[in-house]
């Protein structure tokens, strides 16, 4: 992916990582537009920051999905980046019948929401000749926190989709990329404040680095997300596992 002079798409950049990276990728010289569903919200980061467009999107509702292509297309036919960010994160307990709620809406939004993204949005960006969808899985996609196991499973599922959507896509003008962030302090499960946790930016400029230096990467693992990742390959499962547990 190419870091400079792309129209990018983020569904899901309201806040946290993806906000974030929003404003990160506005810098090294993008035109980038944040979509989320508060309309409110969505004024607040127009104001913050010139230069940034918004569009209102639900990646729950399907409806939505195809307003917001229509809109974001319309507007900006130059665009050749999506960006699957939306993304919740809640803790279960699987011995209460409550948990299905959240993972249902865990399911609906973390991976249907990618899924869906990604087939509006492709044959547009097939008519593009430098173009990119970039998903959003995590590290504990590849070994699992357990008190979050619909997330963890979303997660694996969007690695999985990724992997499959890549080589699908090969012979196109679409390359896919897969940011696989460890945690970071973001109000997802209330980690803002957590020590164990990537500071924000500093996450937002290790993924930046990357993707300067590999510009064909298909994977950016910053260096915290590595136990995680490469843990079945190093041979590591179980130890990472019980230190999450």
């Amino acid at each position: 992916m190419k870091i400079s002079g792309n129209t990018i798409f983020i569904a899901g950049g309201t806040s946290g990582i993806g906000l974030a990276l929003a404003v990160g990728l506005q810098n090294e010289g993008n035109k980038v537009i944040v979509g989320g569903r508060r309309s409110a919200l969505l004024q607040e980061i127009s104001d913050k920051y010139p230069g940034i467009s918004t569009v209102v999107i639900d990646v729950d509702d399907p409806r939505s999905i195809r307003t917001a292509h229509e809109s974001v297309t319309e507007e900006f036919p130059d665009l050749n980046v999506l960006v699957t960010m939306s993304g919740i994160m809640y803790p279960e307990d699987l011995k209460n019948p409550d948990f299905l709620d959240v993972a249902e809406r865990t399911v609906t939004t973390n991976l249907l929401g990618t899924i869906r993204l990604a087939g509006q949005f492709i044959p547009h960006l097939m008519t593009k000749s430098n173009a990119t969808i970039v998903t959003v899985s995590s590290a504990v996609g590849f070994v699992p926190l357990p008190v979050t196991p619909t997330y963890n499973a979303t997660k694996a599922a969007v690695h999985l989709f990724t992997e499959s959507m890549r080589v699908q896509l090969a012979d196109t003008s679409i390359r896919c990329i897969e940011l696989i962030p460890p945690g970071v302090r973001t109000t997802l499960m209330d980690q803002e404040n957590s020590e164990s946790a990537l500071p924000l930016d500093d996450y937002i400029a290790e993924t930046i680095g990357l993707l300067k230096a590999h510009d064909d990467a298909t994977e950016i693992v910053v260096d915290a997300a590595k136990p995680l990742r490469n843990a079945e390959i190093n041979g590591e499962y179980q130890l990472v596992l019980k230190m999450l547990s």
